[in-house]
């Protein structure tokens, strides 16, 4: 059966606005509501078509009248934070993804119209580790890195969202699971991490980079909300960059620094409001994460436009992001006094 009333939450988001402002524009659609604590950016608004936004807290009971009285059919939840591109107040962020996800469950079991759920989710669950397997697939083992983090609180909403289905069994429940977001219109930790001029790594560590498109993202959870799309899918791109190639189609510099002083530096990084690089993200740097997006590409459907290299590339073009140093020519360079080529 398709959609027909569709709320989207964390429109104040730029997925979730970018999402509420191309359902707006979907004439097939008899009402789409945008709720969040704060109203979508100035450019979206401009563009919702139809579209109706509501300031309202989902950690608020409110948000089941709002579902209720709209007569919803369609619940998108795209309001979780997986990762705060810029330094953000943690109780504040787990209150909204842990809270929020079992206010705004409670309200979709109590309603006897809600027949599908979208849930945005994060790779982060599998964690990033010297035990991780090469690449995860939807089966493996929830691992977060840390026991207090943004991947622990994703974790719990996963948990709540499969005791939703076992409830009511009759929701069709979509869950994406998306790697680390690229491109030239989205603020990501990635995105803050790489337009750093010297880019510091863990010393000995060159770990592999997945990243998705933003638009492919986008794609995704539109896909989703239109269609019925029942399971758990990661959503990735094809490829992977290692750390190192990565910095150097950036035109950065690397600063390989001791393991030990990571969280030293990230502690300095976040307190310049430049990124917020929490414990996760440093054991990304260190171990990597590739997800297997087989069921993605056959049972939901999608093939990514973007490959890893093309999300990142197109992330450098859109940025502009003039190279601090040439690495085209620095990757060629030759050099030593015996004769020897050695590639950088």
């Amino acid at each position: 059966m398709p959609s027909n009333i569709v709320l989207v939450t964390g429109v104040a988001g730029e997925l979730g606005g970018r999402l509420l402002a191309r359902l707006g524009n979907n004439s097939d659609l008899e009402r789409v509501i945008g709720v969040d604590t704060a109203p979508p950016r100035a450019d979206v608004l401009r563009r919702i078509g139809h579209a109706e936004f509501v300031r309202a807290d989902i950690r608020n009971p409110l948000i089941a009248k709002i579902i209720s009285s709209a007569k919803v059919d369609t619940v998108v939840h795209a309001s979780t934070t997986c990762h705060p591109a810029g330094p953000g107040r943690r109780m504040a962020i787990k209150e909204v993804n842990v809270i929020g996800t079992m206010r705004l469950l409670a309200a979709c079991q109590r309603s006897p119209l809600v027949r599908k759920l979208v849930v945005k989710s994060t790779a982060a669950v599998y964690g990033a580790s010297s035990r991780s397997p090469a690449v995860f697939t939807e089966d493996s083992e929830l691992i977060p890195a840390s026991s207090n983090g943004y991947a622990k609180d994703a974790v719990e909403m996963e948990g709540y969202v499969r005791g939703l289905s076992r409830r009511r069994p009759d929701i069709t429940v979509t869950m994406a699971r998306f790697v680390n977001l690229l491109g030239p219109d989205v603020d990501t930790v990635l995105s803050r991490y790489f337009a750093l001029p010297v880019v510091p790594t863990v010393f000995g560590y060159d770990a592999r980079i997945q990243v998705l498109h933003s638009s492919d993202a986008l794609a995704v959870l539109e896909t989703a909300t239109l269609q019925d799309k029942p399971g758990i899918f990661n959503v990735g791109a094809d490829g992977v960059l290692t750390l190192s190639q990565a910095i150097r189609r950036a035109g950065r510099v690397e600063l390989p620094v001791p393991r030990g002083l990571m969280p030293s530096i990230s502690k300095v990084l976040r307190g310049a409001h430049v990124v917020d690089f929490s414990s996760d993200q440093v054991r990304l740097l260190n171990f990597g994460r590739v997800v297997d997006n087989t069921r993605l590409k056959k049972t939901f459907g999608y093939l990514p436009r973007w490959s890893t290299r093309e999300a990142f590339d197109d992330y450098v073009q859109g940025r502009g992001l003039r190279p601090v140093v040439d690495g085209g020519r620095l990757a060629g360079l030759a050099t030593t006094a015996d004769g020897w080529k050695v590639k950088l």
